[in-house]
């Protein structure tokens, strides 16, 4: 997995592309922790995940916890059919705001 951050004042987008699971949920995690202090705009590009699981999940409910604790926003933008039919499925498409 490729994940960049880009820093704008108080906003954050993170691209990613690749698979988003057990394996490189880890290295995200890191990476949100030592780029979120200030953060109030949280924003994650999913035009290049192809795969999530349950530890891809994991990493972003605590992300939108973060935020929500902050008073921030955090969406998630140009998700495929298939990491969207895994958020509908858990149900995760009613905690997360999706475009």
């Amino acid at each position: 997995m490729t994940i960049a951050m880009n820093h704008t004042a108080d906003t954050l987008l993170v691209a990613l592309t690749g698979r988003l699971d057990t394996t490189t949920a880890p290295q995200l995690e890191k990476g949100l922790k030592e780029n979120l202090d200030g953060i109030t705009a949280l924003t994650f590009d999913f035009a290049g995940v192809e795969y999530i699981s349950s530890a891809g999940l994991r990493v972003l409910l605590t992300a939108q916890k973060h935020m929500n604790t902050v008073g921030g926003t955090m969406k998630l933008i140009h998700v495929n059919e298939t990491v969207m039919e895994v958020f509908e499925i858990t149900g995760f498409a009613d905690i997360l705001t999706i475009e």
